[in-house]
């Protein structure tokens, strides 16, 4: 199980990376752009799906970082349970609301 979740944290910290360079130069790019620029921009194909792909690889590489830390650092196993359900329920709930953002926008907000 360990080795498990050490592969799933590299391949998500490599994921990171690749769509975070990604995500850096979109907001280069449209630093400083009026809202119908941007939603042009988001609305492209190649950005309405990136994006949403490094939500969901932040988040994930986010919920396991925190589950390692909840079952290192938490000896009850109570509190234990209820802190990695409500972590998984806390990114699950970051990566919905920005995922929606991102496709009302791309859809036509």
């Amino acid at each position: 199980e360990g080795t498990e979740h050490f592969w799933k944290q590299r391949v998500s910290a490599v994921s990171n990376l690749l769509l975070t360079i990604f995500f850096v130069w979109l907001m280069a790019k449209l630093a400083g752009a009026d809202y119908a620029t941007v939603k042009k921009t988001l609305q492209k194909p190649a950005v309405s799906i990136g994006l949403p792909l490094m939500i969901l690889s932040v988040t994930f590489h986010m919920r396991l970082g925190l589950q390692m830390i909840i079952e290192d650092y938490t000896h009850s196993e109570g509190r234990k349970i209820l802190a990695l359900m409500a972590n998984t329920f806390f990114c699950a709930a970051i990566a919905i609301a920005s995922i929606f953002a991102v496709m009302k926008l791309a859809f036509g907000a």
